[in-house]
């Protein structure tokens, strides 16, 4: 079995989602360690394999939902990534949809009798989709699945059904389509300090009741014309978004337009798309879902007046190209040397 390259399953989530236009050089600051990232990046476009196990014809694979169907049609499209020899593989596909744990510890129970490949690592170099994660369950075969497996989730996930350590989060599919612009110089003309559109959070929270009456702050329920959204976006130096809620589907759409994302959340977020590759800290804030209006007005007033927003809102447009999904897998083309590297990750 071949040894995988660092962050392998990572970077292969980025042939999924939309390269970097050709005459823009990458931002090292909005990643981690951008000197690794694509190191093992380019790697993985020379070794990088895959092998998919046979679904069972009893298992539905067409009825994965957005955004892992995305993922499972644009996977099966890498064909330079798939194997048919497993012994070259980095990676074992699991392509089981969403059933029942008895379903699931048939599936397991085929894959570890039919191949020895589960048994070398006891899953913990296979990979399969699931938005819901898995519940409790005795089998040996599932216990093992959900704690040794990599799961490819859905952002949100419920929780409880996200292991930061190993799963990794797919970005939301948004139905509204954007155009991430090449860049943000001059001045940026804000009517208002925040916009909210909730769909799903009760109107009469306090919250959104005390911010409906400020001036400062765009509320409003239920969708908008694309084009009308994206105006108001444009509009405004900051985007809120409840993390509970679901209310996560049009934050690719506010990082590639310039309002800086406010996630309001009662709880860590550790499933966040990419945490393990991007600066979340730098282009996004973090609020506690009890924040009253006064100190959340605070909050993003503070950000705008110690020089913080500005770089926020620059780091979040070169972000949101990886939040955009490709009809088909398309590799990033990197434009950067090893000195801008080196100097992203000493400031």
């Amino acid at each position: 079995m071949a040894t995988p390259p660092p962050l392998s399953l990572l970077t292969l989530l980025f042939l999924v989602l939309s390269p970097l236009p050709p005459a823009a050089a990458v931002d090292a600051a909005v990643y981690l360690s951008a000197s690794t990232l694509f190191a093992d990046y380019q790697k993985m476009l020379a070794n990088f394999k895959i092998f998919i196990y046979p679904p069972d014809p009893q298992d539905d694979v067409a009825s994965f939902t957005p955004p892992l169907s995305l993922f499972y049609t644009s996977l099966n499209s890498t064909i330079q990534f798939i194997t048919r020899d497993p012994e070259e593989a980095h990676l074992f596909f699991l392509p089981f949809p969403p059933q029942s744990t008895r379903s699931l510890t048939r599936v397991i129970r085929r894959i570890r009798t039919s191949y020895p490949f589960w048994d070398r690592s006891l899953g913990a170099d296979h990979f399969y989709l699931s938005c819901r994660g898995l519940g409790y369950a005795s089998s040996r075969n599932v216990v093992e699945l959900k704690k040794n497996a990599v799961q490819i989730s859905c952002f949100p996930s419920p929780a409880g059904a996200f292991i930061p350590h190993k799963d990794v989060s797919l970005p939301p599919p948004s139905t509204t389509a954007f155009t991430p612009p090449l860049a943000l110089d001059g001045v940026t003309v804000t009517r208002f300090l925040g916009y909210w559109r909730f769909d799903h959070v009760q109107s009469g929270s306090d919250l959104i009741r005390s911010l409906r009456d400020d001036p400062q702050f765009l509320i409003e329920s239920g969708p908008s014309d694309q084009s009308v959204y994206t105006e108001k976006v444009r509009s405004s130096k900051f985007c809120l978004f409840a993390y509970e809620e679901g209310e996560v589907e049009l934050l690719g759409v506010a990082l590639a337009h310039g309002c800086v994302p406010v996630v309001i959340t009662d709880r860590p977020i550790q499933d966040l798309p990419l945490m393990d590759v991007i600066r979340w800290s730098e282009i996004a804030l973090f609020v506690g879902a009890r924040v009253g209006p006064d100190e959340l007005k605070r909050v993003l007033i503070r950000t705008c007046e110690s020089g913080g927003y500005e770089k926020m809102r620059r780091l979040g447009v070169a972000a949101a190209h990886h939040f955009s999904w490709n009809e088909s897998p398309q590799p990033c083309r990197i434009e950067m040397n090893t000195m801008e590297w080196k100097k992203s990750e000493m400031a």
